[in-house]
This record gives C-alpha cells, structure tokens and sequence, in this order.
C-alpha cells in the first residue's frame, strides 16, 4: 500500500474530536422517542440531498426540494436536476443499510454508489460505476478556469485499490472521522470519475461513519456546511495540493465542519426531549389523535393555521376548527392574529 496521507493531528483537530466524542456519548446516552427522531431524521435526509447536489450545481430551491421529496411535482425545475435529487435521496437509502455492519469497503461498492447517483442524468454519459477512460479536469465554475488536473486514466485503478486497501487497513487504526476525511479529499485527488465524484465521495465518507458507530442518529448533514460557504469548501480542498500534498488544514475544515454539525444535533437532542415532555404533559388534557399530530406539529414549528391542520391530520376544515376549538377549552393552545391587518388566526401553545 503505497498511499500513506500526510497531516499532523493539530490542537485545533484534537479539540474538535474531543467535542464530536462527547456528542456521541450524549447521543448514546439519551433515550430519544423514535417517532420524533424518525421527523428529525426526514429533514436531515432532505437537507443533505438538497445541499449536496446544489454544490455541484442543481438550480433547486429548498421548498422546491421538499416538493419532489414528498412526491409532488416541483414547477420550473429541470429534469435533470429533479433526478440528481431524487438519485441521491436513493444513495442515502442505500448506505443506510451499512449501519454497524463490519463488511469491508470494496471498489464494487464504490462503484454502485455511483451508479445510483448518475443513473439517468448528466452523468449517465460517463458510464455510470465505470472508472474514466478519458483525461478530466476541474474548473472553477465561474471563471472555468482549469484548478485541478487529476491523475492520468490509466493510472485510475491503481489509485483506488491502494485508496479502498488504507481505507479498509486503517479505519478502526485511526479515528473514523480522521479516515471519513482523509477519504474525500484522496477521492477527490483521483476523481476516478467523469463526473459525479463530489457527490459520491460526501457519500462514502458518510458510509464511513455509519459503518463505524459514528452515524449520530443519522441527524447530521455535512453538505450543509459545505453549501453554505462553497469558496471556503473548496480553498481547503486545494490547500493540500498548496501544502505539497499535507492533509492537515483540510482535515481541520473538515473537523470543524463535522463538530459544528455535532453542536447542532445536540441542540436537537435537547429539543426533542423538551418536546416529548411538553407532548407528554399536554397529553394529560385526553387529546385525540388528530390533536396529538397538531400538538406535535406546532411544537416542531411554532404555530399551526386551520389549514395546516387539516393537511396534517387529515381531515375536513368543519373538524379542524372544532378540534382546535377544543383544544382552546382545555387550555391548551391559544388564538393570537397574524397581524393586525390579517384577521387570519394561528394557533400557539399556552
């Protein structure tokens, strides 16, 4: 195995990891109810689908996003970025079944991961799971300047078997966040495909974690991170090539990348038990179930309208205001105005 990274594991990195373990032990720790990590777990799996296909350049929005997600028909979206989309919802899926398991990280799996998220779209082209054959290159997607030229194709096999044998070598020997790390910027050094490598490596890094116990309820987004400031992203990834192939300040982008997800999740860790107890007190008032799924609606968003609650208890508006009318007997909720030029009412908690 000739790939061997180079970094110095910094105090910066040390703290980060440090901070990312605590997290994991309060989430091991928690009993969090699994129909309020089951909601947190479909919001996390939209914003990671929509963050990471709009880095490479889908021209989504995140209503629209949530639109096609939910299997209603998004307007003035792209075919192909709606497929990108929902390609990548699948490969999130499909990695989700590594949960805990101890099968080693293979070259066909790679491979199929990147099957899954071409199929069909502007990648389809380049052969879907088949290494390139022709030479690419990176460009900065303003300018399209070339930034990057990747190794020859040939060389390409090589690469990724050394690259799949360290990872398999060394990913219970190093941290697994460190391995998830070091492994998208080396698969990004080779981009052993035409295209799609972005999107495939934020995936197997993430594959990386669930296999290893680091999964975090499957509440973290990376990508997120990564969208929100793509010039920051991307200067990080270029500085190991400006730093004689070093590691190191990538890795403490990604580190903090990854705590700053950690923080988050604890934040909602803390709020789904605040949640549940509120849930469990009001309870106590004898709610049916169209109320109980109101209840929770409006402590997961503040407030809900009549309408919003005939669509999330499914039901005739006659209904929705006369469960709503109960629930303002019982003390429950309260009636508050829009604003003082819309006699609109949303209902909140007392």
């Amino acid at each position: 195995m000739l790939f061997k990274p180079k970094y110095t594991i910094t105090p910066k990195i040390n703290k980060a990891l440090v901070e990312i373990e605590r997290v994991r032990g309060f989430l091991d720790a928690v009993s969090l109810k699994d129909d309020w990590v089951s909601d947190m777990q479909a919001k996390v799996l939209l914003l990671e689908s929509h963050h990471s296909t709009h880095i490479e350049g889908t021209a989504i929005n995140f209503e629209q996003a949530q639109d096609i997600l939910s299997g209603k028909k998004a307007k003035g979206v792209s075919r192909d970025d709606e497929r990108e989309l929902l390609n990548y919802k699948k490969a999130m899926d499909f990695i989700s079944k590594y949960l805990g398991k101890d099968d080693p990280i293979s070259e066909g799996l790679v491979r199929e991961l990147h099957k899954i998220l071409v199929r069909g779209v502007r990648g389809s082209e380049a052969q879907p799971g088949n290494y390139r054959k022709i030479q690419n290159y990176v460009a900065n997607s303003r300018t399209k300047e070339i930034i990057y030229t990747p190794p020859a194709p040939l060389e390409v096999p090589h690469f990724m078997r050394e690259f799949v044998d360290w990872i398999n070598a060394h990913i219970e020997e190093v941290s697994p966040v460190l391995t998830a790390g070091i492994t998208q910027f080396q698969f990004v050094y080779i981009h052993p495909f035409v295209d799609g490598n972005g999107r495939t490596v934020r995936l197997l890094s993430t594959l990386i974690l669930y296999k290893t116990g680091y999964d975090f309820k499957r509440l973290f987004t990376i990508s997120e991170y990564y969208d929100k400031d793509r010039p920051a992203y991307y200067n990080a990834i270029q500085s190991v090539r400006k730093n004689k192939m070093d590691m190191t300040g990538w890795l403490e982008y990604f580190v903090d990348g990854l705590h700053s997800q950690m923080k988050e999740i604890q934040g909602k860790g803390k709020e789904i038990i605040r949640n549940d107890m509120a849930l469990q007190k009001i309870k106590k008032k004898e709610l049916n179930i169209r109320q109980e799924k109101a209840v929770k609606f409006i402590l997961k968003n503040g407030k809900i309208t009549v309408n919003e609650y005939q669509a999330v208890a499914s039901c005739i508006r006659r209904t929705a205001q006369r469960d709503l009318d109960n629930l303002l007997q019982k003390k429950a909720i309260k009636a508050v105005a829009q604003n003082p030029t819309d006699p609109t009412k949303h209902y909140v908690l007392l």
